[in-house]
C-alpha cells in the first residue's frame, strides 16, 4: 500500500507517466553502448535530451571519465558511452555542460573541477570521428578545504546567472558568481557543518535550490535566493537513509517539476535511482527504482546536460 500511495503521488506530479514512456536519449549501437559524439545533437532547448534519462559522467582519480545513460524503468536500464575519455585525476567535479560554437561545427563539454588545492575549468572537444579531447585551464587556488562543488546555470530567462557553490570543511557554503572566465566571491553562508554531498535541484531567475545530504543520512533542500545577503531556506525531505551517497545526480523528469535522482556510493561503486516529486519538504514523494546495473569508478558522479536545460525540481 505504501508503494501504491507513492506511485499515485508521483503520477499526480506528472512523473510516472513520463517515465513509462521514456526511451534512451540517443540510439544505442549493436553492443548496447552510446558514444560521446552522439550526445551532440541536443544543443538548444527545443531539442533537449529525453527528460527521463539521466546522463552521468564519472571522473576518476586515475584520469579517465566514464559515461552512462540511466533509463528510469523496471528493471533499470543503462547504456554506457563506450570508451572512456582520457582526462586528469580529480577529487571533486561539477556538472558537464554540452555546448557548441556559433556555427555548430564544433561541439564540446565544459565544467569545473578540483585537483588538489586548485580549481580548473575543462573544455572537452568532441570530434566527429575521433575520441573526445580534454583541455584544462587553472582558474583559481585556495580550494584545499573544499570537499564538494556544484554549478548552476540559469540561461533561458532574465536576469541570467551562473554560480559556483563550494562546500567547505569549516561548515560554510561559499557562492561565486561566474561572469565570463572570471569569478566573484559572494561570501560564505554558515550553517552547513555535517553536510556531505550536494547538487543543484532547481535554477530560477531569483533563486537556486541545492539538494544535499548529511553525514548522518538526512536529505535536505537549500533554497538560496539570488539577492545578496538573503538567507537560505532549509527544508528537511528525509531524516535518514542517505548517508551512503557521496554523489547526487539530478535530472528533470516530466512536465510538473519531477526529478530523477541517482545516489552514488563511492565505497561500493554503486548507484541507486529514485523518482522524486517537486520538492516540498517532508511532503516530497519518492519512488525507488532500485540499483543501477553499472559500476561507478569515479571520485564522484555528475550530470551531463546541455547549456540550455534548466532544472525546476523545487
Amino acid at each position: 500500500m505504501k508503494l501504491q500511495r507513492l506511485a499515485l503521488s508521483l503520477a499526480g506530479v506528472g512523473l510516472i507517466s513520463a517515465v513509462a514512456a521514456s526511451v534512451p536519449a540517443t540510439a544505442a549501437t549493436p553492443d548496447g553502448t552510446h558514444s560521446w559524439a552522439a550526445k551532440t545533437a541536443p544543443t538548444t532547448k527545443a531539442a533537449t535530451v529525453d527528460s527521463c534519462v539521466t546522463s552521468i559522467a564519472s571522473p576518476s582519480a586515475a584520469g579517465i571519465v566514464d559515461g552512462v545513460d540511466v533509463v528510469a524503468s523496471r528493471p533499470v536500464k543503462v547504456y554506457p558511452y563506450g570508451d572512456p575519455i582520457k582526462f586528469v585525476g580529480t577529487r571533486a567535479n561539477a556538472t558537464w555542460y554540452l555546448a557548441s560554437n556559433a556555427s555548430a561545427t564544433q561541439f564540446y563539454y565544459y565544467g569545473l573541477m578540483l585537483q588538489g588545492g586548485s580549481l580548473y575549468r575543462h573544455t572537452t572537444y568532441i570530434p566527429d570521428s575521433k575520441p573526445p579531447v580534454a583541455t584544462f585551464k587553472r582558474v583559481g587556488s585556495g580550494w584545499t578545504s573544499f570537499k564538494s562543488i556544484a554549478t548552476s546555470n540559469y540561461s533561458i530567462g532574465l536576469p541570467r546567472h551562473a554560480y559556483l557553490y563550494g562546500l567547505n570543511t569549516n561548515g560554510s557554503l561559499y557562492r561565486y558568481s561566474m561572469v565570463g572566465a572570471g569569478f566573484k566571491a559572494l561570501g560564505p553562508i554558515p550553517g552547513f557543518r555535517g553536510f556531505k554531498a550536494m547538487t543543484v535541484l532547481s535554477e530560477n531567475a531569483t533563486y537556486d535550490t541545492l539538494l544535499m545530504t548529511t553525514n548522518a543520512g538526512a536529505l535536505w533542500t537549500a533554497h538560496i535566493p539570488v539577492a545578496a545577503g538573503a538567507k537560505p531556506v532549509m527544508k528537511l525531505i528525509r531524516s535518514s537513509g542517505w548517508s551512503a551517497y557521496e554523489s547526487l545526480v539530478v535530472y528533470g523528469c516530466g512536465d510538473r517539476g519531477g526529478s530523477l535522482v541517482v545516489g552514488v556510493d563511492r565505497d561500493t561503486k554503486s548507484g541507486y535511482l529514485y523518482g522524486m516529486s517537486k520538492a516540498n519538504g517532508s511532503k516530497t514523494a519518492f519512488l525507488s527504482y532500485g540499483k543501477v546495473p553499472a559500476t561507478f569508478n569515479g571520485v564522484d558522479a555528475v550530470s551531463i546536460t546541455t547549456h540550455y536545460d534548466q532544472l525546476v525540481g523545487e
